[in-house]
């Protein structure tokens, strides 16, 4: 089994920055890629940004400029850096690491979710 164990969020003013962390454990033998999904009330949920194993990097438009994804591949973690928060950046922030075990299977893998609130 895999566990994605998120750190982070939490409520800002719009304008500002929060980091959010996710650390990935259990029976990992290669993590192919990772990434940040945010679902908003009343709304499905939403690529915003994701990183392969070899650093390629996916934004969703909408956070294009404002935030980063990086990750630490020997401890297996990812970080998303939000910087000039917007209103309507507001929404659970979800930990997403595809995943291929120790027994060779191969599937997506999710974190509990954390709370993201900008206020105008």
């Amino acid at each position: 089994q895999v566990q994605l164990v998120e750190s982070g969020g939490g409520l800002v003013q719009a304008g500002g920055a929060l980091r959010l962390s996710c650390a990935a454990s259990g029976s990992i033998f290669r993590i192919n890629a990772m990434g940040w999904y945010r679902q908003a009330p009343g709304k499905q949920r939403e690529l915003v940004a994701a990183i392969i194993s070899g650093g390629n990097t996916n934004y969703a438009d909408s956070v294009k400029g404002r935030f980063t994804i990086s990750r630490d591949n020997a401890k297996n973690t990812v970080s998303l850096q939000m910087n000039s928060l917007k209103p309507e950046d507001t929404a659970v922030y979800y930990c997403n690491a595809s995943v291929t075990t120790t027994l060779m299977s191969t599937r997506d893998y999710w974190g509990q979710g954390t709370q993201v609130t900008v206020s105008s």
